[in-house]
């Protein structure tokens, strides 16, 4: 006796909608990190012309500068040369851009792709400046948060998207039946 399929074709059209909107929407996300950051500092550094170390106090505790990082994420690695740091950044992002393809969880796809579009937008500075612009520092009395840019905040919610789900968020429980 034949068996019909046609629940099997269903539910893998379903799957794959599902993966096609997990993926428009993660690229959008990217492009959107991306173009927010590049917008930024195109505004700040070639139309307004700051070229280092313009301070803004804006209120007690947040102040709004230009200041080159050389290094990568908290100033680290200063002293190494620029091909070297462009080596990190490319097989960096390369091995996030696999695990992107590979992933087919739409919280992965979206820290992912987050975390690509800001580490893109800081390649390109290093490319065209040789440093990476940050922008926004807060600090309150004597302690000091690091210096950053929109692209770190990108990439700084990316992570979190992947931790949530390491912790389980968004997926479905199992149903358990007694």
């Amino acid at each position: 006796m034949p068996t019909s399929n046609s629940g099997d074709v269903a539910t893998n059209r379903g799957v794959h909608a599902m993966n096609a909107r997990a993926v428009v929407i993660s690229i959008l996300l990217g492009l959107i990190a991306f173009g927010l950051d590049r917008g930024h500092k195109y505004l700040q550094i070639e139309a307004l012309g700051w070229r280092g170390g313009e301070y803004h106090k804006v209120t007690e505790f947040f102040d709004y500068v230009l200041v080159w990082n050389t290094g990568i994420s908290y100033g680290l690695f200063s002293d190494l040369p620029v091909l070297v740091l462009g080596i990190v950044m490319v097989v960096a992002v390369a091995a996030l851009v696999y695990w992107y393809w590979r992933a087919d969880v739409i919280l992965i796809r979206c820290g992912l792709a987050l975390a690509i579009g800001g580490a893109l937008s800081n390649a390109v500075d290093r490319l065209l400046y040789g440093a990476v612009a940050d922008f926004f520092h807060f600090h309150w009395q004597g302690w000091s948060f690091y210096i950053f840019n929109i692209a770190d905040t990108a990439i700084s919610l990316g992570v979190l998207l992947l931790v949530l789900d390491a912790l389980g968020v968004g997926r479905r429980r199992p149903v358990v039946r007694p």
